[in-house]
């Protein structure tokens, strides 16, 4: 499966940014998480913590970090926003700007 992750106009790969701000361990997680998307496809998303936020935006929980996401087919996932989860929901902002750029990109 191959996976698309967020740039802005500039180019700036926005997950990867973040995540290289991570710990070690963080990146890791992050980088076990996305080669087993990469090898297993839609099964690998059994194996991990996601939860539905709204319609088709999901998120991946890995530690305190989150991805959210839209699964566009079954040959094709994208990467939308990484951010810490700080409280009980995702933050309103966060969520706000993922459903923003799936728009944008016409996966919602």
């Amino acid at each position: 499966m191959k996976i698309y992750e967020w740039e802005t106009a500039g180019g700036k790969n926005t997950i990867e940014t973040y995540f290289n701000s991570k710990t070690v361990t963080e990146q890791t997680q992050y980088y076990k998480v996305k080669n087993a998307i990469e090898k297993d496809g839609l099964i690998a998303f059994e194996n991990l913590n996601t939860r539905q936020l709204y319609g088709k935006l999901w998120k991946i929980k890995i530690s305190q970090n989150r991805i959210m996401y839209v699964i566009a087919d079954k040959e094709a996932v994208y990467f939308l926003h990484a951010c810490k989860k700080q409280k009980g929901k995702a933050e309103k902002i966060d969520l706000d700007r993922a459903i923003k750029r799936a728009k944008q990109s016409s996966l919602l």
